[in-house]
């Protein structure tokens, strides 16, 4: 009986730890990271664990539909992280975006998390949160040249990337929703996706060896508009550290100007009557997602008069209580260090320009002060002038924006703030074949060290060395708010931009070098007959 016994219990004992092995196992599994949702399954290769398509919000489809971002429902089980979530709905308006993810869909809300192999899930490493550009209206996690691998596997920090809602879909204002919201307000919601991206890595990332209490968000473009709404945004406060800015700034009305709501609400509630004849909610969010979609982008009926509507952010009142010069000028910015710049071509290259021409145009621009415009913008020769031009285009469509974004942090922010403009022109880029520039949006595979991930380039030993540069100067960034430590000793210095180095400005190209800024004139000029707000 005895030995029954005993043998029972044996039996009992092996089988338990049966149970509890795999388990054990599980939880040493480094592919395996449990979230506040539920545990998720991702993938390796290339030194790096990548877990991708992982929601942070609610699905916006049905009631959701222009509301903010509601919590993910927690499942039960373990979830593949191994693909990219779909991106959101948006048309396809640019040859250089590629998207490697199931199409586009009402249902997008994921983001995606990179994170270096030979790293401990204790490891309390830098977080990067990128924020994507397109107007927008475009853009998706899943393009090749912002894949956060290789910067993830060779500099030692965390990747993170959301999609977050677009055009019509993420900034639709309307009186009965501003009535619903419960804060007096409507549209932004692209924007709060990207908060509530922003307070997913504060509950989560520290499961895949991210340090909540360090992250950057940086960001191009649209994204770099996002990334200085966030510093103005009150509900972003605490969520990030750090902010790096590429090619744009919420600081002018033109382009992606911010209309008040009201503004917002009257031409959004115009748009729906006219197109669905639709004022009530039920009947809106009853609209298909393809048909708001087609109706934004005047498909539906193309015979409408109807006048265009641009679907972007607005003046609300709760995510944004002031326009960003307002908010800035009040000190009441999350206070960060900033990292920001821009690319020398941004609005192209004006080849033809001739001296008399050049004058001509700036005459024509500005009237009242064309001697002021001439003396700005100067040019001897024709070659001269074809920069100048080409300068003023760079600063109508985004640079001045991001200047005055700078010159707000400088002049009313603690934090150390640092410039750029990125000044190499990638090589016989098939999609921008007008020559050889330092085009909008050039600098993002350099940033992310995703040159070989872009098919056609014959790529130079410069454009390389110059990728490897700028990623250690942007996980310097990350990593201690200064870009110049603490590694790439032989980096050439960045100064800080302040009034006590000459507003120094690093200028990237084969031989990056920091002098004082070579537009002052140009943005002072500028500064002074642009109605800024």
């Amino acid at each position: 009986m005895l030995c029954t016994s005993r043998l029972l219990q044996a039996l009992l004992f092996t089988t338990s730890l049966s149970l509890i092995l795999p388990s054990a196992q599980a939880a040493s599994n480094p592919l395996e990271v449990k979230t506040a949702s539920g545990k998720l399954l991702g993938k390796q290769s290339d030194q790096v664990r990548a877990f991708l398509g992982i929601p942070y919000a609610a699905p916006p489809v049905g009631p959701l539909r222009w509301k903010a971002p509601q919590p993910a429902a927690k499942w039960k089980g373990t979830r593949d992280a191994s693909t990219f979530g779909s991106h959101c709905m948006q048309p396809a308006l640019y040859a250089d975006m590629i998207f490697r993810d199931p199409g586009i869909s009402e249902d997008c809300l994921t983001l995606n998390v990179w994170t270096p192999a030979a790293k401990a899930k204790s490891a309390k490493l830098p977080v990067m949160v990128w924020i994507y550009g397109g107007g927008f209206v475009t853009g998706g996690t899943s393009e090749p040249r912002q894949d956060g691998t290789n910067l993830a596997a060779h500099h030692g920090v965390i990747v993170v990337s959301m999609n977050y809602r677009l055009g019509i879909f993420g900034f639709f204002a309307h009186p009965t929703l501003t009535a619903e919201s419960g804060h007096s307000t409507s549209g932004n919601y692209g924007l709060m996706d990207q908060t509530a991206a922003l307070h997913w890595v504060q509950t989560n990332i520290a499961a895949f060896g991210g340090d909540p209490s360090n992250v950057t968000i940086f960001g191009e473009s649209a994204g770099s508009f996002a990334v200085s709404s966030q510093m103005a945004s009150p509900l972003a406060k605490g969520l990030f550290h750090r902010a790096i800015g590429e090619s744009g700034g919420a600081f002018r009305s033109q382009g992606l100007g911010y209309p008040p709501r009201s503004e917002a609400e009257q031409a959004d509630a115009a748009f729906a009557q006219t197109n669905f004849n639709a004022s009530t909610l039920d009947q809106l969010r009853a609209v298909p997602a393809q048909q708001l979609m087609d109706a934004e982008f005047k498909k539906a009926d193309p015979t409408s008069t109807a006048k265009a509507v641009r679907f972007g952010p607005d003046i609300d009142g709760y995510f944004l209580p002031q326009s960003l010069p307002e908010i800035f000028s009040a000190g009441h910015q999350n206070d960060v260090a900033l990292l920001a710049g821009w690319n020398r071509d941004e609005g192209g290259v004006a080849t033809g320009t001739t001296v008399a021409s050049l004058k001509e145009a700036l005459t024509k621009q500005f009237p009242t002060q064309a001697d002021a415009a001439i003396a700005a913008f100067p040019a001897s020769t024709d070659d001269e002038a074809v920069r100048a031009l080409s300068d003023l285009h760079a600063q109508q469509f985004i640079a001045f924006s991001t200047w005055k974004w700078i010159e707000a942090a400088l002049v009313t922010g603690k934090q150390p703030v640092y410039r750029y403009r990125f000044d190499l022109a990638p090589p016989a880029d098939p999609n921008h074949p007008g020559g050889l520039t330092a085009y909008h949006s050039g600098e993002i595979p350099y940033v992310f060290g995703n040159l070989d991930l872009l098919q056609g380039f014959p790529w130079r030993p410069e454009d390389r060395t110059l990728s490897d540069q700028m990623q250690t100067y942007w996980t310097n960034f990350a990593r201690t708010g200064d870009p110049n430590a603490p590694n790439g000793a032989n980096l050439p210095k960045w100064p800080t931009y302040s009034t006590t180095t000459d507003r120094k400005v690093l200028y990237l190209t084969p031989t990056p070098e920091a002098v004082p800024d070579k537009t002052r004139q140009q943005e002072l000029f500028l500064d002074s007959v642009w109605n800024t707000d």
